[in-house]
C-alpha cells in the first residue's frame, strides 16, 4: 500500500513539510510505502472549466499546460493521500486550491476515481484559520467518496517560522496519531 503526500507550501522545508513528515514517519513505521511531492511553488494553475476531462475520461486534466497531471497521476496510483497546506488568510495555498479544483473535477469525470482511497488533510498555521483549511481539503475527499481517518484533534500544527511546529507538542502528537490511524485504516480496508 502506498500513500502520496502533497506539500502545498512554497516553503519546501517549512512547517507544512515537517507536519507531513511526522505523519509519514508513522506510516513508514507501519510498513506503508510513502512518497512526498512538492506542489507549492510549482507551475500549476486553477481549473478553467473547459470540461475536456468530462469528454476524454482519461484520468487527466486537459486545461492549463502545466505540472498538475504529474500530481493527479501519482494520486490516482496511490491507496492513500495526504494533502498539506499552510494557512493563508484562512484558506489553502493557491497551489492546493488548484489541486482541489482540477483533481476533484478529473476524479468526478472518471467515475469518482478516488473512491474509497484514504485521504487526510494536514494543516500548518501561525495562529488562526486552520479549521477552514482543514475543511476545504476534506471537502475534496468527501465529494469523491474517499474515507477520511481522524486523530485526537483536527490535523493542524501551530508555528510561524520554519521548524516552529516541532515545538507544538499537541500538534505533533495529532500528526503522529493521524499516521497511526491512517495506517490502521488502510490495512483494514486493503
Amino acid at each position: 500500500m502506498k500513500v502520496i503526500a502533497i506539500n502545498g507550501s512554497p516553503r519546501k522545508n517549512g512547517n507544512t513539510f515537517l507536519s507531513l513528515n511526522r505523519v509519514l514517519d508513522e506510516l513508514k513505521a507501519e510498513g506503508l510505502e510513502t512518497e512526498l511531492l512538492q506542489l507549492g511553488g510549482k507551475n500549476v494553475r486553477g481549473c478553467i472549466a473547459c470540461y475536456k476531462c468530462m469528454e476524454k475520461k482519461d484520468r487527466k486534466c486537459h486545461g492549463p499546460k502545466d505540472d498538475m497531471n504529474e500530481f493527479i497521476t501519482k494520486i490516482d496510483g496511490a491507496d492513500g493521500v495526504l494533502i498539506g497546506s499552510p494557512t493563508y488568510f484562512a484558506s489553502v495555498s493557491t497551489e492546493v486550491k488548484a489541486l482541489i479544483d482540477r483533481l476533484g473535477l478529473v476524479a468526478i469525470a472518471n467515475d469518482r476515481m478516488l473512491s474509497r482511497k484514504v485521504g487526510a488533510a494536514v494543516v500548518a498555521v501561525r495562529r488562526q484559520g486552520a479549521v477552514q483549511v482543514f475543511n476545504q481539503i476534506n471537502m475534496l475527499f468527501f465529494i469523491n467518496n474517499m474515507i477520511v481517518p481522524g486523530s485526537t484533534y483536527w490535523n493542524l500544527a501551530v508555528g510561524r517560522d520554519p521548524g516552529e511546529v516541532l515545538k507544538d507538542e499537541e500538534g505533533m502528537n495529532t500528526m503522529a496519531n493521524l499516521g497511526k490511524n491512517m495506517a490502521w485504516l488502510m490495512k483494514k480496508i486493503g
